[in-house]
């Protein structure tokens, strides 16, 4: 039987007899990443969905590694598989990730970070949330994969800062002021052409720590009514590596935060006010969790959850 296109709750799927299917497309962007993105295209030609069902993207923004060269040699050992090749000149994550949109196909576009590990089932369990929910964008677990080991005054709230996000073991709707991380997000295309790309302003340039990008496009997809899902099957793996787990990393890329937030709100002065108004409600939350960590002599925890606010806040009020 014939399919069709039909459109519910204004988003596009396609249906084969009464059974709903999606193309998905898996969006992967590097940058100088030869240590690391081995293990992720793995993950990706090992997904148990038929080959027809997905495509991976592979984004290059000017890699001067081995990348061009190991995506060619995993393009050879698998044939079957729907991958292809662009290169970004234009510098910086959000280019690349736009990049990416523009060349896909799928009804649903995934984007995994060049250094996650996506679960067997990736591709199929996005097809079945998608078919099946009102969901329009979302996000799944992101557990860590340690080079080496969790630093001692790395606390639970400090996670987010290495891409870890585990929202417990149910689906639901993402919490108010939180939103899924680059490394594991997904949307329908639908939601993306309504609320539009990547804010080329914000996001990782070469090898600054600034960000606010996901942010941005997920606080206007919010506001476009379109409901955030949390989905704790579909998850991934994300690589830590050791110099991620530093004191001057965190330092850079708390930097980078405040940074990225101050570009994000000061086009506004209220929105600069507002953002101001919520640090130091967020200072008010660090002391009292850092109060919490000496009660239970977590002292490097405390002492590092401090800091963190500090440099992030410094960023905030630094003009750019």
């Amino acid at each position: 039987m014939l399919g069709a296109w039909q459109n519910e709750n204004s988003f596009d799927y396609f249906t084969f007899g009464n059974q709903i299917e999606f193309m998905v497309s898996i969006i992967v962007c590097t940058y100088n990443r030869e240590k690391f993105i081995g293990q992720c295209l793995d993950s990706i030609a090992r997904q148990s969905a038929s080959s027809d069902r997905f495509e991976l993207i592979f984004v290059d923004n000017n890699s001067t590694d081995r990348t061009v060269q190991l995506f060619n040699d995993f393009k050879l050992n698998n044939p079957e598989l729907n991958c292809r090749y662009f290169l970004e000149l234009n510098q910086g994550l959000s280019y690349a990730r736009n990049r990416g949109i523009a060349e896909s196909k799928g009804d649903v576009v995934a984007f995994l970070d060049d250094d996650a590990i996506a679960c067997e089932d990736y591709v199929s369990k996005l097809e079945t949330v998608f078919a099946q929910s009102e969901y329009g964008a979302g996000g799944g677990k992101i557990l860590p994969r340690w080079e080496t080991s969790r630093p001692d005054w790395m606390g639970d709230f400090l996670l987010p800062l290495v891409s870890v996000i585990d929202l417990g073991n149910q689906q639901k709707e993402f919490p108010v002021r939180k939103y899924p991380i680059g490394a594991n997000m997904f949307f329908r295309r639908s939601v993306l052409k309504n609320v539009g790309d990547f804010n080329t302003q914000l996001g990782r340039v070469g090898k600054n720590m600034m960000g606010g990008e996901e942010k941005d496009i997920f606080n206007r997809t919010r506001a476009a009514g379109v409901k955030i899902g949390y989905f704790p099957d579909i998850d991934v793996h994300h690589i830590i590596p050791q110099e991620r787990t530093t004191e001057a990393f965190i330092r850079k890329q708390a930097l980078g935060i405040g940074s990225s937030e101050s570009a994000r709100t000061r086009t506004s002065f209220f929105a600069y006010l507002n953002r101001l108004v919520t640090e130091l409600f967020k200072w008010g939350a660090t002391l009292l969790i850092s109060l919490y960590y000496l009660a239970t002599f977590n002292f490097s925890k405390a002492r590092m959850l401090c800091r963190f606010r500090f440099w992030v806040t410094t960023g905030l009020i630094t003009k750019q």
